[in-house]
């Protein structure tokens, strides 16, 4: 199982994202919440489409539950024809972390 977790900096000493689609980055992390790998969300600037991208970005990779603030309807209608899980909730990404996993 990995969790992708949008953040707002590049560390689990974050704050959760609000956005999704445009937040700056992603930390994925597996079942045991060790962190896996810190990407940098190429879809946080530019015009539509955001929500799709991110969706397949994230599922390419094998994520299986995206945790933000909160997820756009385009966005959540990405992550369900890919079968990803979507968890909206907000605080910093070690304390939501021991919730999720």
């Amino acid at each position: 199982m990995k969790i992708a977790i949008a953040t707002i900096k590049k560390n689990e000493d974050s704050e959760i994202s609000l956005r999704a689609g445009r937040t700056p980055f992603y930390l994925i992390f597996d079942e045991k919440g060790e962190l896996l790998e810190t990407i940098s969300n190429p879809f946080a600037f530019g015009s539509g489409g955001a929500g799709f991208g991110v969706a397949k970005m994230l599922a390419d990779k094998g994520v299986d539950t995206i945790v933000a603030g909160a997820f756009g309807p385009n966005m959540i209608s990405a992550m369900e024809g890919r079968g990803l899980k979507c968890q909206e909730k907000k605080g910093r990404v070690k304390e939501i972390l021991k919730e999720v996993i």
